[in-house]
């Protein structure tokens, strides 16, 4: 008997051997992604006030677990992301976006105040739960009053769970920013007085939380003359001959930005986490709401003696802002020893022509190519002008200036309280034949919107054109960065002057076009987007720079509002929505 069960027991251990070995081989060829699907990565932040001193100058900022910028969130495509926010603010609430995260299934997670949910209370928790659906570099910030310029910012770096079309030996995240002394109540009574005072320009530039400039009042005498623990320039490692892969945000409240690496041509390839046909650029133009990878070669051939400097110098406006510095450290240098030249000059800050010219290189990868339908089923011309509301400076589009609802916009439409809501609807375009967009506006006095939005039939596709004008000052037409909240689209142009149906829509690209989440707007120009309203939701569509939509400059999208699943709970507590509020 017992020389029968030897036998029988090797024999067992032999397919048990066999049977980990066949499952250790199904879990190795199982894409990332479909491994990633079950997994949740869990953060737990406190959002409180700090002392943080990024450019040598003192000021009380609103700090995630103590940072400025926050903690990067590192996670794998098709993961679950959540995030326990703890309002520790005394005095003001919070709201969290996650800029790029189409929240696909989860529109109340959008992180968008008076949209998509209530705000966080000061002493409330809030659970943020998406999925990271796409590989990419994001970011996330404060979407509540101007908090974003206060230090509520960071980001957000999704791994893909698929071999990319380019090759790196390791990469890093540089996060570019503006930064007021001022915070963002003294904004707020700045642009809301009469007369109206504009918030000037930022006081610096910071390069992954710092700057490096020592020209302001309230700098400790001879702080910065040499680089020290509390105010030094950041400084990127890399070691020669390898291919760094740099992912660059830029989260500024006002800025446009050019960003340089002296004596190292920069390879663009992904744009808002969509891949690029690769192009070469000496300076990155980045626009607030904008994310970017590109390579880098660092050279064997190059001197190792030394340091490289790393620039963000302020274009599209004529600025007194010092540019912001870095450092790239070769190995074996000290990680702080400025370089022996002087900063690169950057580009001139009014030269449009080479920022567009950008902008039409961005093109789709053509091993990831998503052409878009040939035609649309709606087309909004959006005409961004300047204008007044009862004597007060205010933001318009198509002469509309949003007022963002006491009640979100998704709680009111689906658990039926549009009443609440303005019932007006907002114009799909303006007077095209007799605007004249290069003159200052005849006609200054905008209507007040407390609710008005677009509701697009599911599914269509719609066709989005913004047009820019001139200011309220003479020869002056801004760069406005636009953001779309749930959706990527396809950039189909960009054109000067004004925007002709006839004409213009043959000059579409509709081969190759780029998918992105966020798109600059040129003076005296036209830009145009498509995209799919297929996801159930409400969605804002704004200009990223703080101040312009805080005084309006931002319209509202709807589309599936029947299709979105039951609303949780903790988004409710404000407005109307305080009796749906679960005791």
């Amino acid at each position: 008997m017992g020389n029968m069960v030897k036998p029988f027991l090797q024999g067992r251990r032999l397919l048990e051997t066999f049977l980990v070995l066949c499952l250790l081989i199904y879990v190795m060829d199982v894409p990332s992604a479909a491994k990633a699907a079950g997994k949740v990565n869990k953060h737990v932040w406190d959002v409180r006030y700090n002392y943080v001193s990024p450019d040598c100058y003192k000021k009380l900022a609103i700090t995630i677990n103590g940072l400025v910028p926050g903690p990067t969130i590192h996670a794998v495509e098709g993961e679950t992301v959540v995030v326990q926010v703890t309002n520790s603010l005394v005095t003001e609430n919070v709201a969290i976006h996650w800029h790029g995260i189409r929240q696909i299934g989860t529109p109340w997670s959008d992180g968008t105040e008076s949209v998509t949910q209530c705000a966080i209370q000061p002493g409330d928790t809030f659970v943020y739960q998406f999925v990271v659906d796409k590989a990419g570099t994001y970011m996330y910030h404060a979407h509540y009053g101007m908090q974003l310029g206060d230090g509520i910012y960071g980001m957000i770096r999704v791994k893909a769970a698929h071999k990319e079309p380019f090759s790196y030996s390791s990469e890093h995240e540089i996060l570019l920013s503006d930064w007021y002394h001022k915070n963002a109540y003294e904004h707020a009574i700045d642009l809301s007085s009469e007369p109206f005072v504009w918030v000037g320009e930022p006081n610096s530039v910071l390069i992954q939380g710092r700057a490096f400039a020592c020209n302001e009042p309230g700098t400790e005498a001879g702080q910065c003359k040499e680089p020290n623990r509390k105010c030094s320039p950041f400084s990127l490692n890399v070691r020669p001959g390898r291919t760094i892969r740099l992912r660059i945000g830029s989260l500024t409240a006002l800025s446009t930005l050019s960003f340089e690496i002296e004596d190292h041509e920069m390879t663009v390839v992904e744009a808002d986490g969509n891949y690029v046909e690769p192009f070469k650029v000496k300076h990155l133009y980045l626009y607030s709401g904008e994310t970017y990878s590109v390579l880098i070669k660092t050279s064997p051939k190059k001197d190792r003696s030394r340091n490289y400097w790393m620039v963000a110098k302020v274009v599209s406006r004529e600025s007194s802002t010092p540019s912001g510095l870095a450092i790239l450290n070769y190995n074996f240098n000290p990680p702080l020893a400025l370089p022996p030249t002087d900063p690169p000059a950057g580009p001139h800050w009014n030269d449009t022509s080479d920022r567009i010219d950008q902008s039409v290189a961005v093109k789709a990868h053509h091993a990831y190519l998503n052409p878009p339908p040939k035609k649309s089923d709606r087309t909004i011309i959006l005409l961004n002008t300047q204008n007044k509301i009862e004597g007060k400076v205010r933001w318009s589009l198509n002469n509309v200036s949003l007022n963002l609802p006491h009640t979100p916009y998704l709680i009111a439409l689906k658990e039926n309280l549009s009443y609440v809501l303005d019932h007006k609807i907002p114009p799909d375009s303006y007077d095209v034949e007799n605007y004249d967009i290069h003159s200052v506006p005849k006609n200054t006095e905008a209507h007040p919107s407390t609710g008005g939005l677009y509701r697009l039939k599911f599914n269509s596709i719609v066709d989005v054109i913004l047009q820019n004008a001139n200011t309220m000052t003479p020869n002056v037409s801004e760069t406005h960065p636009w953001h779309l909240h749930g959706h990527d689209f396809w950039v189909l142009g960009y054109g000067r002057g004004k925007f002709n149906m006839a004409t213009d829509t043959a000059s579409y690209n509709l081969t190759n076009p780029i998918m992105k989440n966020s798109v600059p707007l040129h003076p005296y120009g036209w830009t145009a987007l498509r995209f799919r309203a297929d996801n159930p939701g409400v969605w804002a569509f704004h200009c990223h720079i703080e101040f312009h939509f805080f005084l309006g400059m931002a319209v509202v999208f709807e589309e599936g509002i029947d299709q979105v699943g039951e609303l949780p709970d903790s988004i409710m507590g404000c407005g109307e929505t305080k009796p749906f509020v679960k005791p």
